[in-house]
């Protein structure tokens, strides 16, 4: 009896999280380049309860066993592509396909984003909003009239003393074997991990990495409809558990309640 109160628990405190989790994504469906989660569950360990005769052989014998109940096997993030919002800015430049943006951190590491508001940083680089600056470094310069990305990365800036446009860099795009075992920093930053693997350079559209759009920004590939549904799905998981613990409450009600 006391197996089903502590099985049930489990699944109350999963559904719990599967619930976070959702309400992460609704947070920030309206976040440019934000990439929803999604637990997966799996079973606990099974436990040997006893062992019965085969009705064929009656030498051997069948194990009997139940579980203990549900876990988590991960929170993985799921890389689909977000629709493109065109805003007509130039230092909004969104990835349409693979790959990421790789930034150098404040203390020298590297972290790699899907979110493609820019900005030119106070020593004239490329860099994310918020001044984490891209790498490899594109030199814009504060004196810039015009500023063009092309789809295979190369930027032209032209200056006001200038007539015509001049190559200054090229942005590259970062890919992994595996990008769901990239681990979230915030502030749609990844960092890399044993499961991700090493980051794989490229040029953007090149061996399989998106293409560059300037003027748009990616949306959140967070859907309305699929959260609910999920929400739904999640809260009556949720009850049947509490339904279960009710159960046994009142088995284990009725058994001390015995009289001789």
């Amino acid at each position: 009896m006391n197996d089903s109160l502590y099985i049930a628990a489990t699944g109350m405190q999963m559904q719990q999280m599967n619930v976070d989790t959702i309400a992460n994504n609704l947070a920030n469906i309206n976040t440019p380049g934000f990439k929803k989660g999604r637990i997966n569950f799996q079973d606990l360990v099974y436990r040997e309860l006893g062992r019965t005769a085969s009705t064929e052989d009656a030498q051997s014998s069948l194990s009997i066993a139940h579980g203990s109940g549900v876990g988590i096997s991960s929170l993985s993030k799921l890389f689909t592509n977000g629709d493109l919002k065109k805003t007509d800015a130039p230092l909004d430049i969104a990835i349409q396909g693979d790959g990421f943006f790789e930034v150098v951190m404040p203390d020298g590491s590297h972290a790699y984003t899907r979110g493609g508001s820019l900005s030119v940083n106070k020593d004239g680089f490329l860099a994310t909003a918020d001044g984490k600056a891209l790498k490899p470094n594109v030199h814009i310069g504060s004196d810039v009239k015009s500023m063009v990305v092309n789809a295979d990365g190369k930027v032209m800036v032209r200056s006001s003393n200038q007539s015509e446009a001049t190559e200054v860099g090229r942005i590259e795009l970062a890919n992994f074997s595996d990008a769901t075992g990239l681990v979230a920093l915030g502030e749609n930053l990844y960092k890399a991990s044993e499961k991700s693997g090493d980051a794989i350079y490229g040029n953007p559209g090149a061996d399989g990495l998106g293409v560059l759009v300037q003027g748009s920004v990616e949306s959140s590939n967070v859907k309305m409809i699929d959260e609910m549904v999920n929400l739904m799905v999640a809260q009556r998981a949720y009850e049947m558990s509490v339904k279960v613990i009710q159960a046994s409450d009142e088995m284990l009600g009725m058994s001390n309640n015995l009289r001789r």
